[in-house]
């Protein structure tokens, strides 16, 4: 599949590769996506998309979306691009369940999706507006980086985005003797993060050793797995990144920290743990969220 995905995504580059500027008005070229072939505009002008990763890619390449999916427990959208960047970003439903008709209302002339997430929608997408679906989300997130950004007729400058933050990625100083382990409590349940989610990979493109357990060795899925309260054991670490989605989540994440079990733990009685944002060590899934977490790595992990 990952062979896939990257075809997609070169394929897609070298369609919509060319700087927008070069492309007459009202042209459009066909693109090649995980939906088929469609025909979307060379220069979009008013672009909806419908997961968080595709809000990171929109503004890493300079183009604020008219309207946005949010994901279920949150409100509001990315902080780490600043305020004027999101300021005047509709709210077109939640990305399990995009709303049609505000989405219409917006006169998108491109439509940025998922397979995974709203394939059901495509036929009435399509029909409002030329639509882009990715495969899936979070593990591929760079190929998926670099189609989205050739639909969006930046697929030179998301090539350079990515290359800037892999190379910066390879070269970080970074403690990488320590076993780190990533947790997040979600409204009902805790989960610890393996080598191919989205933070995953970004540790694995750092250099940054996990945890054996974290590893997932045993599973097929390697994104994550979840941790019962009880065995809260099996998330501890030389280091300790610990984030929470939404309200929920951080009011369970509140009274678990402050069990006997949590502070029980070595790195808790060493002082190694980190709370860090949910929206760009999870949510985020895009170059921006990307370079965030370095940010964090090289901040703590020095």
């Amino acid at each position: 599949m990952k062979k896939v995905l990257i075809g997609l995504a070169l394929l897609a580059l070298a369609a919509c590769g060319s700087p927008a500027k070069n492309e007459p008005a009202g042209s459009t070229v066909e693109f090649k996506h995980a939906m088929g072939t469609t025909a979307i505009p060379a220069a979009p002008k008013r672009v909806v998309v419908l997961d968080t990763d595709k809000v990171d890619t929109a503004l890493s390449l300079g183009i604020k979306p008219v309207g946005a999916a949010r994901a279920g427990e949150l409100t509001g959208w990315p902080t780490y691009f600043g305020a004027d960047a999101t300021k005047d970003i509709k709210e077109v439903g939640t990305v399990q369940e995009p709303n049609l008709e505000a989405i219409a209302a917006l006169k998108p002339d491109l439509i940025l999706g998922s397979k995974i997430r709203q394939e059901k929608f495509y036929a009435e997408l399509n029909k409002i507006a030329p639509t882009v679906y990715t495969e899936n989300i979070g593990k591929p997130w760079k190929e998926n980086f670099l189609l989205d950004g050739a639909a969006l007729g930046k697929g030179e400058q998301a090539k350079s985005l990515l290359d800037a933050y892999q190379k910066r990625a390879s070269g970080l100083k970074v403690n990488k003797s320590l076993k780190v382990s990533l947790v997040r409590f979600m409204p009902d349940h805790i989960r610890v993060y393996g080598p191919e989610s989205f933070s995953g990979i970004v540790l694995g493109d750092a250099g940054v050793q996990r945890t054996q357990f974290q590893k997932l060795e045993s599973q097929q899925d390697k994104r994550f797995a979840k941790v019962s309260p009880e065995r809260i054991s099996d998330v501890d670490g030389d280091f300790i990144f610990v984030a929470a989605y939404g309200e929920k989540a951080a009011a369970e994440q509140t009274r678990i920290t402050a069990g006997p079990l949590w502070t029980s733990l070595s790195a808790v009685k060493a002082g190694k743990v980190q709370i860090v944002p949910d929206e760009t060590w999870m949510t985020g899934i895009g170059v921006t969220a990307a370079n965030k977490i370095l940010d964090d790595l090289e901040k703590y992990l020095a």
